[in-house]
């Protein structure tokens, strides 16, 4: 049953039989007969028939919670099996916000110096699609904030304090000054993430309780399409403290602390709420929680 469980949980997320069926290496006809087994099995409908996907029924919604719980259960075994035969092996999903992106090998670099057969693939995310992929056994991990708005059912590590500066090229407007206020940056041409990011949602807070409106001269889901706009001198943004040091961009670049307030939010790492973990997520919480904030910075 195992595998139609899977079957019906990458229906549900792509929302498609052919991608569905392509995404779990079947043909759409297998994938059909799959579900309609499982409904079988079960007893109830789970798909509303039509001509194409139209969505679960009441208690296809159900099922797909249960799914979820034991095809992780089942995986989480497995790994756990492997991990008692070979020891920690085996490749961990990693999906980030933009802002963290360059902060991640202080985390996997240590790791995979302990754990050297381990394999990494990390891939930006905004943090509604970190705890979606979660959600989806897409990713086995993710970094995003944690004190800003709701997480839902994960376990989450604190790994640093993301605070805000001006970011602007030498010579431009303001990059003499030891700091500056968010009332100030009216005056300033924004570069900025694009709203979809959460850290967009951030500035844009602080921005509105200084009585600032938010225009943007260019958007960008890139922390390095940014910075390399920066570099012109025709652009500035607002970033955490680190990000320019991080992308190689500091060398022309001015960082001023903001201030009035000098906000921060806390990034850490997160994963799916369960027990047991498996091996490889269980060893990277231990990892992250092993860290202490200055490594991060």
């Amino acid at each position: 049953m195992i595998d139609k469980l899977e079957f019906f949980i990458a229906l549900a997320r792509e929302a498609h039989f052919g991608r569905a069926a392509e995404e779990c290496g079947i043909s759409q006809p297998s994938l059909s007969a799959a579900i309609r087994q499982l409904e079988d099995q079960l007893g109830v409908q789970l798909v509303v028939r039509g001509s194409r996907y139209q969505g679960l029924t009441p208690e296809g919604q159900r099922v797909l919670e249960w799914a979820k719980r034991i095809v992780g259960d089942a995986r989480t075994m497995r790994e756990e099996m492997r991990a008692a035969r070979k020891g920690l092996a085996g490749h961990i999903r990693l999906a980030s916000i933009p802002t963290a992106l360059a902060m991640i090998p202080r985390l996997t670099e240590p790791f995979q110096a302990k754990h050297p057969d381990v394999t990494f693939s990390v891939v930006s995310r905004n943090s509604l699609q970190v705890l979606s992929q979660l959600d989806n056994f897409e990713i086995d991990a993710g970094i995003t904030y944690l004190d800003n708005e709701p997480l839902g059912r994960v376990t989450s590590v604190p790994l640093y304090a993301e605070r805000y500066n001006l970011v602007t090229a030498e010579g431009a407007p303001l990059a003499d000054r030891e700091s500056v206020t968010w009332k100030e940056m009216a005056d300033v041409r924004l570069c900025l993430l694009t709203p979809d990011m959460q850290n967009r949602r951030i500035i844009n807070q602080h921005l509105s309780e200084a009585g600032v409106v938010v225009k943007p001269m260019l958007e960008s889901n890139s922390m390095v399409v940014l910075l390399s706009h920066i570099g012109t001198g025709r652009w500035a943004s607002i970033m955490p403290r680190n990000v320019a040091r991080s992308y190689g961009f500091a060398k022309h670049i001015k960082t001023i602390p903001i201030v009035e307030p000098e906000a921060s939010h806390i990034v850490g790492l997160v994963a799916t709420h369960r027990e047991p973990f498996t091996p490889l997520v269980s060893a990277l919480l231990h990892e992250a929680r092993s860290l202490t904030p200055a490594a991060m910075l």
